[in-house]
């Protein structure tokens, strides 16, 4: 590459760069060390420098499959990103356009067109060479700008963290890769190229970088169905985390293959003989288990070395789909089968298009044997995945089948977004959903759905339809009313059950597996919370405007505008939702909004502020407040209760009865955050409630207590005993309630029964200060 000026003509080799002259003391070191890097002896490379390839071989590739115009297009991308690069060095030493000219050789292995060849080459220039997005625009078009723009990383912004700035670069790539696939392919065959060359990095970069491969990456290129790049992620990052373990697991393998030739060629022999004799046609191949594929068997399975080296792995690949079953059919004649360890992948494919037939028998010297069975069509997926749209461009319907795979989870990864808090939540969102691991469940009409495994009735639920998963209260699960936390197995049919007011529960982000579902829910309760606060903290302010004898509509519309800016709020609506969750208190923004009246009335406000704050208007509870509004644990109010209100920051108004030894001395430390409050005429709503009952120690008593409960329209939330001595036993219940005239005559049916000796409402227990929960304080 000529250094001093971009090329005007050809495509120059980058094997022997030279150095841009320049009088800087950093021209002089990096001349220094790209002379030791091409100097260095074959003896003692730097993997980072191996592999290297020149602009000549990657156009001798593109020849053989795009015409001259693209590579006309192609070279001009070459340049362009060759001069922006100019005196830019990677970490081994060479030049920096040998990054992006070995990521293009990467996509021609997948036939990828021209644009993504262009984007590739230029796929560095926006983060470091200063170039624009616009200037893209004008020169290749906003196709290859775009893909540029989903690929590059944000590294000119500021963020508070490499964590939230890694999450950010994903949900900008999220993006892009939905629009077009290619922007993954892109960025795959990137990072896979830095993989191959971290040897140059730093340690504590390569262990960096190498996590965040296997975390995000390689599960990626599985979902996309690119196995070879799979593995070779794995491979490589896995290196670089895990060194020693990877020598050594490297020498046992090397050690092994000696012993294992003999059996493997036994097992060739008979395997190709028998397809023969049963006149099928096929090429049987033996498969290399991967280094990091022996070490994840040997943590997640507990296995020795040798335990999981015992396994052969055999391919076979057919001309059709018939003879999959064909040559199943006579492996199974010549070996036995193992019970419980056959899959079907072609009648039920993975959800990242991958096909095949897997089966384990046992071969000579009891040896287990692990076939795949599939056709070339299903090998070529196999191997390249979506990739395999462009490198075999045929009309075959597994193609397209994958293609509209790959679209639907590109799409629900889009939902997950919008439904999405931040980055750093999305990215959590993602990682979940991208778990190799698949359970297959049926809906009632037969429909297959794809599930992680570990996956409940909720993500079936959400799977199906957001409405479905946020208004499902059961599930049936082979025609049973299951638990909504119940892990569903391969095979089971489920039937979500609905009720027309339900909605998500919290608890669910406990056991959920689903991106979807997790972000759906989070969505929810967010958007629920927001709209539950702001219609409190409006009642709020209108309880304070009142105190200060004003009414909130007589604010104009410039007070108002002028508060929002002075809080460095959005809109009213954030304020109001503020007052809700208790970030601001009512009082205080009553009195901003004061000053924007007539001054007459302020006078009168303030001659009559005292009287007013001496006799508060009680916040009315109409039990539609939702989570804005909380019943204290400790002292579990109901409807009748006299109550006070606790305004919590960030959690809306706990809700305790004025007795409350917690509440009482609470409300002496900070009285500004307690509001009076009372009953609507018309409540609605269950409240729980705790009684203790006292009952003879007898067989039967706990189920006549429960029946009278049931009979007087109550139910029980939690129940727990206690042994009063031999004879008497003390049980605690947990019960909702309408209203206090409610409990009462629960209480009065509980007495009937002849075996019950006292039946009492309990009370709230004092706490030593620090110890309230988030409910009681």
């Amino acid at each position: 590459m000529a250094a001093s000026n971009p090329p005007s003509t050809g495509a120059p080799e980058l094997t022997a760069p030279t150095v841009p002259a320049a009088p800087t003391g950093f021209a002089r070191r990096a001349a220094e060390a790209l002379r030791k890097a091409v100097r260095r002896t074959p003896e003692a490379p730097i993997p980072a420098t191996a592999g290297v390839v020149s602009f000549t071989q990657l156009t001798e590739k593109l020849k053989k499959y795009l015409s001259g115009a693209d590579i006309q297009r192609i070279k001009e991308a070459f340049r362009f990103s060759d001069a922006a690069h100019l005196g830019q060095f990677r970490r081994s030493g060479l030049p920096y356009i040998t990054h992006p000219i070995a990521v293009a050789e990467i996509l021609t292995e997948w036939k990828l067109d021209a644009a993504a060849i262009q984007a590739a080459l230029l796929h560095d220039v926006l983060e470091d060479s200063g170039v624009t997005k616009q200037e893209l625009v004008e020169r290749f078009g906003a196709v290859v700008a775009e893909l540029v723009d989903g690929v590059s990383k944000l590294d000119r912004l500021r963020f508070d963290s490499t964590e939230e700035q890694q999450a950010e670069s994903f949900r900008k790539m999220l993006l892009a890769m939905a629009r077009d696939v290619r922007v993954i392919l892109i960025k795959l065959a990137d990072r896979l190229h830095n993989v191959r060359t971290l040897d140059a990095m730093e340690r504590d970069k390569q262990r960096r970088i190498a996590q965040e491969t296997l975390d995000i990456y390689a599960p990626i290129a599985h979902r996309l169905g690119l196995n070879a790049i799979y593995r070779e992620l794995q491979e490589g990052s896995f290196a670089r985390l895990h060194p020693l373990r990877f020598q050594v697991l490297q020498k046992a393998v090397l050690s092994a293959r000696g012993n294992r030739r003999e059996v493997l060629g036994k097992i060739l022999d008979a395997v190709r003989r028998t397809l023969a004799e049963h006149k099928i046609k096929a090429e049987v191949y033996g498969r290399e288990k991967t280094i990091y594929g022996i070490y994840r068997k040997m943590v997640e399975k507990n296995l020795s070395f040798s335990e999981v080296l015992d396994i052969y792995g055999f391919r076979i690949v057919v001309n059709t789909r018939q003879d999959c079953y064909l040559a199943l059919g006579a492996l199974h004649a010549l070996y036995r089968p193992v019970p419980g360890r056959f899959k079907d992948y072609i009648a039920i494919p993975k959800v990242n298009g991958y096909q095949s037939v897997h089966t384990t028998l046992i071969g000579p010297y009891g040896t287990p044997i692990e076939f795949q069975i599939r056709t070339r069509a299903m090998n070529n997926v196999a191997e390249s995945g979506v990739a395999a749209h462009w490198l075999y461009k045929t009309d075959d319907t597994s193609l397209s089948e994958l293609q509209s795979r790959t679209h639907q989870w590109l799409q629900s990864l889009l939902d997950i977004h919008q439904q999405t808090g931040d980055s750093a939540e999305l990215m959590e969102n993602i990682k979940v959903d991208l778990f190799p691991d698949k359970v297959y469940v049926f809906t009632p009409k037969g429909k297959i759905v794809s599930l992680p495994r570990g996956a409940t009735p909720v993500d079936f639920a959400y799977g199906i339809h957001t409405d479905v998963g946020n208004k499902c209260v059961a599930a049936r699960i082979n025609n049973e009313i299951q638990p909504l936390r119940t892990e569903l197995r391969n095979g089971d049919v489920v039937e979500v059950v609905t009720g027309p007011v339900a909605r998500p529960n919290p608890g669910w982000l406990a056991f959920v597996r689903t991106g979807k579902a997790r972000a759906e829910i989070r969505h929810f309760l967010r958007t629920m919370k927001r709209e539950e606060s702001i219609a409190l903290g409006e009642r709020l302010l209108t309880q304070a405007a009142r105190q200060l004898d004003f009414a909130l509509a007589d604010v104009p519309v410039a007070r108002w505008e002028a508060l929002i800016k002075e809080a460095q709020a959005r809109d009213r609506d954030e304020i109001l939702a503020d007052i809700g969750l208790g970030r601001r208190l009512a009082a205080v923004v009553a009195r901003q909004l004061m000053l924007g009246l007539q001054p007459a009335v302020g006078q009168a406000v303030t001659e009559t502020s005292r009287a007013a704050f001496t006799t508060p208007a009680p916040v009315v509870i109409r039990g539609t407040e939702g989570m804005a509004l909380q019943m204290a644990n400790c002292c579990s109010p109901i409807p009748g209760d006299a109550v006070v209100g606790h305004m919590r920051k960030d959690q809306g108004l706990a809700v305790h009865q004025t007795d409350c030894p917690n509440a009482r001395r609470a409300r002496r430390a900070d009285p500004e955050r307690w509001i009076d409050l009372q009953w609507a005429e018309e409540i609605t709503g269950l409240y729980g409630v705790n009684i203790d009952v006292a009952a003879a120690n007898q067989r039967g008593v706990l189920g006549r207590i429960a029946i009278a409960i049931a009979e007087a329209d109550s139910n029980i939330l939690n129940v727990h005993l206690e042994d009063e001595g031999s004879d008497q036993a003390l049980i605690h219940f947990k019960v909702q309630v309408r209203n206090r005239k409610h409990l009462a005559r629960l209480i009065r049916g509980l007495r009937r029964i002849k075996e019950v000796s006292r039946v009492t409402r309990a009370r709230a227990v004092a706490r030593a200060p620090g110890q309230e929960t988030a409910e009681e304080a």
